[in-house]
């Protein structure tokens, strides 16, 4: 199948992208001046509603920032891109800065992520904590302990790994941690419903396969229904609030034909 041909299928799938890239051409997502192309979603406020600021451009980086929030009081948000994708690979480099917003839960320190296979952010409700998705897990060591980041947590979703159905909430990844406010360079490849790669440091630290919704869950069950079926091929990207500041040096995306 020619790129074209990709694009073509694509777009009868509703997973077309006006980002202009030859197949294989890295493309930067965010400009560094200020939020075009990306629309916020915050729990308990409205769809487009940047509550405090909380999503920014400071310095040429995209920052999550809680300098606005006496309390975080699980307003968990996600800023998400306006195409969605399917066959991709995506990279960030990303810091975490700063201290934890006051009322954070303890598990989300130096914590945030990148969600891929996403729902519309339209389809989310007023208080919903976390789009039905894929995430990949981005965390921050404590100065101490081991902790391992690209890590795979499923909000509504489950995979396959060995041949089996994994159900558990979180897996963790095999890599290295990363102490401190070093920048950290996470990739993701995406191949629709075949295979999700994380890559740190040009090693694949966690891999799976056959994303899908879970039939458990009801919100998931309604995408499935409106969807035609569980298995994930594409959708939305997001980056996470999670109450811990962290700023995004580079958002950038490449476009794979599905036959590579």
């Amino acid at each position: 199948m020619t790129f074209a041909r990709s694009l073509f299928v694509l777009a009868l799938l509703g997973f077309c992208t006006s980002v202009h890239a030859e197949e294989g051409e890295w493309v930067s997502l965010f400009n560094g001046k200020n939020l075009e192309g990306w629309t916020p979603k915050i729990k308990g406020h409205e769809l487009g509603e940047n509550f405090a600021n909380t999503f920014r451009v400071e310095d040429g980086l995209l920052t999550v920032s809680y300098d606005g929030y006496d309390k975080f009081d699980r307003q968990f948000g996600h800023l998400f891109y306006k195409d969605n994708f399917s066959n991709y690979r995506f990279r960030v480099e990303y810091r975490f800065i700063g201290e934890q917003c006051p009322g954070g839960e303890g598990w989300a320190l130096r914590n945030s992520g990148v969600m891929v296979h996403g729902e519309a952010p339209s389809e989310m409700a007023k208080d919903q904590d976390f789009p039905t998705s894929i995430e990949v897990q981005l965390l921050g060591g404590d100065g101490k302990n081991k902790r391992t980041t690209s890590n795979l947590c499923t909000p509504g979703t489950n995979v396959v790994m060995d041949d089996k159905l994994v159900t558990r909430h979180c897996t963790s990844s095999s890599s290295e941690t990363y102490h401190g406010d070093q920048w950290v360079t996470a990739e993701i490849e995406v191949r629709g419903n075949e295979v999700i790669r994380h890559i740190l440091d040009g090693e694949v630290v966690l891999e799976y396969q056959k994303p899908q919704l879970d039939n458990r869950d009801k919100h998931a069950q309604e995408l499935a229904e409106k969807n035609g079926g569980l298995m994930l091929s594409g959708g939305s990207i997001s980056l996470q609030s999670e109450s811990h500041p962290i700023q995004f040096r580079k958002v950038e995306i490449m476009v794979l034909d599905e036959e590579n």
